[in-house]
């Protein structure tokens, strides 16, 4: 009897924790979200508008700017995101990069610190930050840990499985690395919920 109330207290503490998380303030009526990062936000793999931030766009009813690079690394990210910022300013901003540097083997230590500096350079403007987990290049895909390590320390909203998951399915690819229509629908679909979740929509 004790293991099992020792059971569903562990349980309740779990849901306690998940309710608890970070929250957002709601989005404006004319807010404008960046969805920014690498191919995997750009689309490659499906036709023109079938990226996740233009289905993202059509679900939560916002302006998703797709500001995603094909082939960007962290470090090209930083840069870009920092000139981006000193003209123009998103009331969200969803990061999702890192990818090209797990298959370009770069330093992990230089990646975290990369995507810890977009982070800052959008709180340091009250810009919340939606962080999409990306997986090591490996065997088992699994997302790298650098980012729940950046969710915790940042207290940033993290999506940690949800692309990971997308990329271990075939049908919801179009090639080893990249996703397809079906991919990129599943994965706006996760974040719409996500933003729900948290109270942003």
């Amino acid at each position: 009897m004790k293991s099992v109330l020792a059971g569903l207290f562990s349980i309740g503490l779990l849901l306690l924790t998940a309710c608890s998380g970070p929250k957002l303030e709601p989005l404006s009526s004319d807010a404008e979200i960046w969805a920014f990062g690498d191919s995997l936000t750009y689309g490659k793999g499906a036709a023109s508008g079938q990226d996740y931030p233009a289905v993202l766009a059509d679900l939560s009813q916002k302006r998703v700017i797709n500001a995603g690079v094909s082939g960007e690394t962290t470090t090209q990210g930083l840069d870009r995101l920092q000139q981006l910022l000193e003209y123009d300013s998103p009331e969200l901003l969803i990061l999702m990069e890192g990818g090209n540097d797990f298959l370009r083997n770069h330093d992990i230590g230089l990646t975290k610190a990369n995507l810890a500096q977009m982070i800052e350079l959008a709180q340091r403007r009250s810009i919340p930050v939606v962080l999409v987990a990306v997986p090591e290049k490996g065997i088992f895909l699994s997302p790298a840990e650098i980012y729940s390590e950046l969710a915790e320390t940042y207290g940033v909203i993290l999506i940690e499985d949800e692309l990971t998951d997308l990329l271990k399915t075939a049908t919801m690819k179009s090639d080893a690395i990249h996703l397809n229509a079906k991919g990129y629908s599943a994965l706006a679909e996760a974040i719409h919920r996500r933003l729900i979740q948290v109270e942003a929509l």
